[in-house]
């Protein structure tokens, strides 16, 4: 009797343990189902509102400036699948004659606005914000097989670029009279192009002065190709193009008067590529950068660009001076640091 009680109370207990297992077992297994549900929707949730940016940014401008914001646009396309970017190569000038009257809303530029621009985007009540986002350097280049250019002095291409030089100065040792008597083909960007007016004033010592039989190209593609393959070939171009294409070309150093230097990342950010090296921006209208879309795509650019340009062969500017761009975008200052002929390094420009 004692036995059979004992066993049923052993029983009862174990029964009453069971259910109580079961149910705390039941208990966890929801709460963690709960948590992983709560988990899974926070992450759908980011998902959705990554993916509900939509829209279209329009951009154009400096073939210099494309392949810096070609790599920004891949990544940013990758994150925001939903926002349709479009980018352009018309130069510097054909980019700005589309942002001015608001085709664009992003133009790409290797040189500052112009007052003649500026007036046009004034005209049509389009106020712009003007940010710098790398260095470059313009890169004197030939043909891997030519064994007799390694420098040229500034007067060297001036002589050879001048408007008096059309025509007339044809062959290589009509530059210097050691080099061959072979026909000098030249290439370089068209007259749209903002490296064009840089090279003409730095180079000729005024803009837009330039012989005009050479061939001419908005896109520095073209121009790598042609120099690719013609052995006699002298040309220029963004120094992102000439890092990109480095197996095809053959980079000239240029003496300005302290000796020859070539262009690197550092001797274009220390100034010591002179008279070449040059900042490059991206102009973003203030109208526009009020959509999500825009807005988006240029925090993201000032924000990751230091990388990115770095990746495509140009070089980043200070991470000081990308903290005062991030600033002049933040607060939306519009215009141009260079307004009215202004000169000095960009931190004194941009602070």
């Amino acid at each position: 009797m004692f036995t059979r009680q004992l066993a049923g109370r052993v029983i009862g207990i174990t029964l009453i343990a069971v259910l109580a297992l079961s149910l705390f077992v039941g208990c966890s297994s929801t709460a963690v189902t709960n948590e992983a549900t709560a988990t899974k929707t926070k992450a759908q949730t980011a998902a959705e509102t990554k993916s509900a940016l939509g829209g279209a940014v329009a951009i154009d401008g400096s073939s210099t400036v494309f392949p810096i914001t070609e790599a920004v646009v891949e990544e940013f396309m990758k994150a925001n699948p939903g926002v349709q970017v479009m980018v352009g190569i018309s130069g510097t000038g054909g980019g700005f004659k589309k942002f001015t009257v608001g085709e664009t809303d992003i133009s790409d530029a290797s040189r500052p606005i112009k007052e003649e621009e500026a007036q046009i985007a004034a005209k049509n009540n389009i106020a712009y914000i003007e940010l710098p986002i790398a260095f470059d350097g313009i890169a004197i280049v030939v043909n891997p097989a030519n064994d007799w250019c390694d420098s040229m002095t500034v007067q060297d291409l001036k002589k050879l670029w001048e408007p008096a030089a059309e025509g007339k100065i044809m062959k290589w040792n009509q530059v210097r009279s050691d080099w061959p008597d072979e026909e000098i083909h030249l290439y370089g960007p068209g007259t749209d192009s903002g490296t064009f007016d840089y090279f003409t004033d730095k180079i000729v010592g005024e803009e837009d002065a330039s012989r005009a039989d050479f061939t001419p190209s908005e896109d520095d593609n073209i121009l790598v190709q042609g120099i690719a393959g013609d052995e006699f070939a002298l040309g220029y171009f963004g120094y992102a193009y000439y890092v990109e294409n480095t197996d095809k070309l053959k980079v000239v150093a240029i003496d300005a008067g302290d000796g020859p230097v070539a262009p690197t990342d550092e001797t274009i950010i220390n100034g010591s590529y002179n008279p070449l090296s040059r900042p490059v921006f991206i102009y973003v209208s203030a109208k526009v950068a009020e959509r999500p879309e825009v807005d988006a795509f240029v925090k993201f650019y000032v924000e990751n660009v230091p990388t990115l340009a770095a990746q495509v062969g140009s070089t980043a500017l200070p991470a000081d001076v990308y903290d005062l761009v991030k600033k002049r975008y933040e607060n939306r200052i519009t215009g141009s640091a260079y307004e009215g002929g202004k000169k000095g390094t960009l931190e004194e420009l941009y602070k």
